[in-house]
Parts: structure tokens; C-alpha cells; sequence
């Protein structure tokens, strides 16, 4: 089978969430907020993803994915040497997805009404993001964890805007944290014998998801069903087409995980699968994990 990841929702992975706001450091010169709510049109592209109109140290504006699944920023290399977030001085980097110069600092941000200083993003030439462009036109990156954490969100999906409050929060830097791990792994003495990581889950769904390289259809394809299990209790089949999780789209195994993560052990959630066709609605509680 030509399967990218296969996505388990067991007990590891499940009610981890992929944004992590424990364990980082705050950052010490924060973005400055804007006082009050702004409005900020977006663009809802046929991949399901929202995309913005920003500017980078006042060039621009560019076009990037607003994705509340990412921890970090994300731009191209081209966008950030065309912006001055990227100067001559830096020179090779991380060799992983065409990365630059890995973690850099924006000076200014712009979208909408809303101005921060001082943001991070990682610079690198992305391939998912590269394959959504040759999709859906350009786009030079991503908007995540470091700006939406800041606020709370109002989506209107019909006027095609968000509203953002700021809502006091000062995120940590959860790429430096996360770099910071895998220096450590790769430092340590080969002799020693590594000690596994292992996460606890906050809810054990019972069943797993898979999508075709080549797959375009919206959903992720349910291929197991724990006997048992809160799903298989809830009526979910091995065969459905999960369309969303609590309300949240499951168009990847990166939307699925999120969206799973994000429901508590005990709280009922409603699936919407395709079987035979039509759209079917199941109401799965997951139990609580080991």
C-alpha cells in the first residue's frame, strides 16, 4: 500500500496535543498586543485551509496558511531573504526540508490590524507546503502556535472573517525546546542504551486512520476498529470516511490527531463518517488512558 503515516488512535497517541504550552520557556520580549478585538479577512482555499494576507518587516504582503495544528511559524527562505528576516550572514543550517538558518526572529508582523514585534518562525522550504501551493496557488508558509495562541478566536466562515481578542497570553518557544531535546539525542554516548519516552494518552479512542499519498478526498480512511473500544461502541466501522471529530475537520492525520487531542476522556464527541455514500453521525466517548 502507498500509505504516507498510518495514525493510531490507541492509547499513545491520543489527547497528545501537537502544540505544546508546557515545558517551553516564555519568551522574553514578547510581541506587543493590540488593546482591542481586530477583524481579519481570511481566504478559505479548496484544501480546506484558511489563508492570510501578511506582511514581513512592512514587504509584502504574502500569502500564508493560518493552522492552528502547527507549534511554530514557517516561512520560505525566499520570503524570508526577500524580508530581511534572513541576511547574508546566515549561511547553511539545519539540512532538513531545505532549512536556512532554522529558528529567526521577525521584526515586524503584519495582518490585518493586528502588528506584533519580535515573533520567531522557523525558515525552511517546506515540502507539504510546497505541495499546497502547486494546489491551490502560492503560499510562502505558515502562521501557528506563536500568533494564535495570543488570542481568542471568532471564525465566520460565511463573511469569511476571524475576529481576534487579545487574551494576555505570552506563549513559550516550543521549537527551541524541541531542538533543544534533539541536540541532547544526538550528543549522548552510542554506547548508552536511550530510555523510552512515553506519553500518556488523556483518551483512548480504539480505532486508527490512514490516507493515500495520492488521496484528495476530504477525510481520513478508518482501517481499524478496537473491539470493544469507545468507537467501536459508538458505531464507527472499519471502512468509513472520517470527515470531522468534535466539530474539527479530519482531512489529514495531522488534523485527525489534533482533533482527537482536543477531547477530554469522558466527554462525548460527535463523528461525522461517510458510509455507503451518506453521511453518518456517531457519538464516541473516549475512556480515559493508562
Amino acid at each position: 500500500m502507498n500509505t504516507a503515516i498510518k495514525l493510531v488512535l490507541f492509547a499513545v497517541l491520543a489527547g497528545v496535543s501537537p502544540c505544546p504550552t508546557s515545558g517551553a520557556a516564555p519568551e522574553k520580549d514578547a510581541p506587543k498586543l493590540e488593546a482591542k478585538s481586530v477583524v481579519v479577512p481570511f481566504e478559505l482555499l479548496k484544501s480546506r485551509h484558511m489563508a492570510l494576507q501578511v506582511k514581513i518587516n512592512g514587504k509584502g504582503p504574502y500569502r500564508v496558511i493560518f493552522d492552528t495544528g502547527a507549534p511554530t511559524n514557517l516561512l520560505n527562505n525566499k520570503v524570508a531573504k526577500e524580508a530581511g528576516v534572513l541576511t547574508k550572514a546566515d549561511k547553511g543550517g539545519l539540512p532538513l526540508f531545505g532549512a536556512a538558518s532554522g529558528a529567526k526572529t521577525i521584526k515586524e508582523f503584519e495582518v490585518g490590524g493586528v502588528k506584533l514585534e519580535g515573533m520567531n518562525t522557523m525558515v525552511m522550504d517546506h515540502p507539504t507546503v510546497a505541495a499546497i501551493a502547486e494546489a491551490v496557488g502560492p503560499i510562502e508558509g505558515l502562521i501557528g502556535y506563536p500568533f494564535f495562541a495570543r488570542y481568542k478566536m471568532t471564525i465566520d466562515y460565511e463573511k469569511k472573517e476571524m475576529t481576534l481578542t487579545p487574551n494576555g497570553v505570552e506563549p513559550g518557544d516550543a521549537m527551541s525546546s524541541l531542538q533543544a531535546k534533539l541536540m541532547g539525542s544526538l550528543s549522548a554516548p552510542k554506547d548508552k542504551k536511550a530510555e523510552p519516552t512515553i506519553l500518556a494518552p488523556a483518551g483512548v479512542w480504539g480505532f486508527a486512520v490512514d490516507k493515500e499519498e495520492k488521496d484528495e478526498d476530504a477525510g481520513v480512511k478508518v482501517t481499524e476498529v478496537l473491539a470493544k473500544s469507545p468507537a467501536a461502541e459508538g458505531g464507527l466501522q472499519a471502512g468509513d470516511r472520517l470527515l470531522t471529530l468534535d466539530g474539527r475537520w479530519t482531512d489529514s492525520l495531522g488534523d485527525t490527531y489534533f482533533a482527537a487531542s482536543k477531547v477530554a476522556p469522558g466527554k462525548p464527541a460527535v463523528l461525522v463518517v461517510k458510509r455507503a455514500g451518506k453521511e453518518v453521525k456517531l457519538t464516541v466517548t473516549p475512556a480515559k488512558g493508562l
